[in-house]
């Protein structure tokens, strides 16, 4: 039902007679960052506004749905945003009928930003048929479980490769990988305080009238390609804990095993499995 839009970090579902493609963490204002650092790079919004509007010529969806951080700042609003994120979206919804965002941690104060008759979805996420869709920073809605695909963003996925010279690159990546709906409904009856009664499928039935039956999770890399990331196959040093190399919730739970995750490049190529590429970094 979900289908990555090589060579773009982007996904298209078909849902009955509507197409819709997700993207996410455009963190528009990221060059502020540097600039406080005495870098100073030009904005790169239009760039980014271009590709999308090249992905959306191209495929033609009904919407466009972001999964989070559309900008860069946690909690205020930089100058630069002010600018560029209404210009953004306004000139995106002369291309696509509906524009929804999934709220990220990093969009804080964002509504002022957004021009009228975009819709904002809280970070736990949205269902469109039988894929769910959360930004990946905070658990997502238990509606999300009855989904068989979960996708989110948040983790802006790469890998590292190392030549015989010493040399080190990085290259962003799609991540796919089972997800185990059972370990996750009781990871999320224990989150919201609700006592397992002897089976944590049904106790989550019963308490959020949702049978859970997600298999897969999908780990979107970001749109932004100027950002980085950490090396998903980064090696740990030695005693630390596996929570130090994941970020939210649903990757820090036993539902997801990211040793055995699949990584791909934005062209589709099958790269292995994390642990396998752990040897290249």
């Amino acid at each position: 039902m979900i289908t990555p839009l090589a060579p773009y970090p982007a996904a298209l579902l078909r849902l009955h007679d509507s197409r819709l493609i997700a993207i996410s963490d455009l963190h528009i204002g990221w060059e502020m960052s540097l600039s406080n650092q005495g870098i100073h790079v030009p904005t790169q919004t239009p760039k980014l506004l271009k590709k999308l509007t090249d992905l959306l010529s191209d495929h033609r969806p009904d919407e466009i749905l972001v999964l989070g951080d559309v900008k860069h700042t946690v909690a205020t609003v930089e100058k630069v945003e002010w600018r560029d994120i209404p210009d953004f979206f306004t000139e995106l919804k002369k291309h696509v009928q509906r524009v929804s965002i999934i709220r990220g941690n990093h969009d804080g104060n964002l509504e002022p930003l957004l021009p009228e008759g975009i819709n904002v979805i809280p970070a736990s996420g949205i269902p469109f048929g039988d894929v769910g869709f959360f930004h990946g920073s905070q658990w997502p809605s238990p509606s999300l479980l009855g989904c068989t695909t979960l996708v989110m963003g948040h983790v802006h996925p790469v890998v590292a490769f190392r030549d015989p010279a010493g040399f080190r690159v990085t290259r962003q990546v799609w991540i796919k990988t089972r997800c185990d709906g059972a370990k996750l409904s009781e990871a999320l009856l224990r989150k919201h305080g609700v006592r397992v009664e002897k089976n944590a499928v049904n106790t989550f039935q019963e308490h959020y009238a949702t049978k859970p039956r997600t298999r897969q999770l999908l780990i979107m890399p970001s749109f932004n390609d100027y950002l980085g990331g950490r090396p998903l196959n980064e090696k740990r040093v030695s005693g630390s804990p596996r929570s130090e190399m994941m970020t939210g919730p649903v990757l820090r739970s036993e539902a997801v095993d990211m040793n055995r995750a699949e990584a791909y490049l934005l062209d589709g190529t099958l790269l292995g499995t994390v642990e396998q590429l752990r040897a290249l970094s």
